[in-house]
């Protein structure tokens, strides 16, 4: 069983389709008429199939529909009916139980938290909490919940900015929290009685670990590569909950610089790195980032902006940016500045903002509508919402519809919040970074930008990288960015920098 997506006269067609696993026979559609589907499951008997479908303009996190099925012999579903779902209600992770019972994740109660259909029609909620268990569905195949012997289930979910992995035993109520190192859990599985996680932590960086899930005793497999630093040279983060528009809060990590080699000069706060996370619905989690790092063992305080309409804090929140996308994500990260600037924990006259696709589209609103930061830093970020909804695929193509308003008919509003129309709003420095085989946000966005920064004398750098596309993934571009990066800020913020930095020219000069 598959998803399958066909492109034939400029039209794309998603349905699920069976194919025999021999390879005898080509591909044979059983399901259609949504949109999108994902997460075709089978039942451990053959008997049973479970899907998730939706339709524009949702996107998988606003609104699916959870349908199950009997599967013939031969792979075809009859007496369809739907389990759970609809506009207003995200499933994720249908999964069927040793037992045969069908458990998903759905954010019905705010939050997304485990469920299972104890029989038609009956649906019940496994340990509610004001927890997400589940993940924006970006992709397929992401599992945040695993069956283990003795009707045991290990699950994922975040609390606060943090995330942990929890056993629930039958018949509790909640889960048991297992003691380790991790805030971020991107798979977790199960064989033979153990678990397998790939997760992350504030001094761990991304790895592949076997967890017991009785003691929590745990053996890493593979680890991503890190620098061999000192802990005082590792930052910790914090969360911060901070006050916003509207008289709502919005959330971040807030990572203080740290070296065990240096310090700061004596009575001086220091510079503050704003970060906005792309998506925009997705979530930064308190892992083990070089960049992060980069810039903090160098004296520089970063804020990693978890704003409104990011995952992880209910669906309210996650709601929170429909109609207000380059709004309100932008003023959270303004708003994050000046609250660490009142409070004196950084120099408010030393503060940049930086941050990559949708991050970097934030990142140039907060730069022309508001006037913050002294600096500003965009990674393949979007100048031009119009143009972007003129031309993407079919999967986000109707995604601005709730974040904006459906095109051409909020035309004028996609022209309010571009920033590409208002150079002349924009007083600081900044700099862009672009791959040149950008598909998502095209390279025309970033010459657009620097064009009108330059017409309108607001002295700017724009950097392309040759094989690039949308996110870097070339060590040397990484590199090479981040050092030009830093020595944009040592030109802005006027400090000495010990790195051996490449040249960098500013237009105009």
């Amino acid at each position: 069983m598959c998803v399958r997506e066909t492109h034939a006269d400029g039209t794309v067609v998603n349905d699920l389709c069976v194919l025999p696993a021999d390879g005898s026979a080509e591909p044979r559609g059983i399901v259609a008429g949504h949109d999108f589907f994902m997460a075709p499951r089978v039942s451990a008997d053959g008997r049973r199939l479970a899907w998730l479908a939706w339709d524009h303009p949702r996107m998988p996190w606003d609104g699916t529909e959870l349908w199950v099925a009997d599967l013939g012999p031969d792979g075809t579903p009859s007496g369809e009916r739907l389990v759970a779902g609809g506009p207003e209600e995200s499933i994720v992770q249908p999964e069927w139980g040793p037992d045969g019972t069908l458990h998903f994740i759905s954010d019905r109660t705010g939050w997304w938290n485990l469920h299972r259909e104890d029989g038609p029609g009956r649906v019940e909620a496994l340990a509610p909490m004001d927890a997400d268990v589940g993940v924006p569905a970006w992709g397929f195949g992401v599992s945040r919940y695993a069956f283990l012997p003795g009707g045991r289930i290990a699950l994922a979910f975040g609390r606060a900015g943090f995330e942990r992995l929890g056993v629930l035993a039958p018949g509790a109520t909640s889960p048991r929290e297992l003691d380790l190192p991790y805030a971020r859990f991107r798979e977790v599985r199960a064989a033979g009685g153990r678990l397998a996680v790939s997760a992350g932590g504030p001094a761990e960086p991304m790895q592949v670990a076997a967890i017991d899930p009785g003691t929590g005793g745990r053996a890493v497999l593979q680890r991503t590569a890190a620098p061999d630093v000192e802990p005082g040279s590792v930052s910790v983060p914090r969360p911060i909950e901070f006050p916003t528009e509207g008289g709502q809060t919005a959330h971040a990590l807030l990572y203080p610089p740290a070296n065990a080699a240096a310090t700061g000069p004596a009575g001086e706060r220091p510079p503050l790195v704003v970060m906005s996370h792309g998506g925009p619905t997705s979530q930064t989690l308190p892992v083990y980032s070089p960049v992060v790092q980069f810039f903090t063992s160098r004296g520089i305080a970063v804020a990693d902006v978890n704003y409104r309409g990011s995952s992880g804090y209910g669906r309210d929140y996650r709601n929170r940016l429909r109609g207000a996308w380059g709004v309100a994500d932008a003023a959270d990260c303004v708003n994050a500045a000046r609250w660490l600037a009142e409070r004196g924990e950084v120099d408010g006259r030393r503060m940049a903002i930086r941050g990559a696709s949708a991050g970097g589209y934030a990142t140039l609103c907060a730069l022309t509508f508001h006037d913050v930061f002294a600096a500003g830093a965009s990674y393949f970020g979007i100048g031009d919402l119009e143009a972007l909804a003129r031309d993407t695929h079919k999967f986000e193509s109707r995604y601005l519809d709730l974040l904006v308003g459906p095109y051409p008919q909020e035309a004028a509003t996609y022209r309010e919040r571009s920033p590409v129309r208002f150079p002349e709003r924009i007083s600081c420095p900044v700099i862009l970074f672009q791959g040149l085989e950008d598909a998502v946000v095209p390279p025309s966005q970033a010459r657009d930008m620097a064009r009108a920064l330059g017409a309108n004398g607001v002295p700017h750098a724009v950097v392309f990288f040759d094989g690039e596309q949308h996110g870097f993934r070339r060590a040397e571009t990484i590199e090479r960015s981040l050092l030009l990066e830093l020595a944009f800020y040592g030109r802005v913020f006027g400090f000495v920098l010990a790195d051996d930095v490449p040249p960098l020219e500013l237009e105009p000069a």
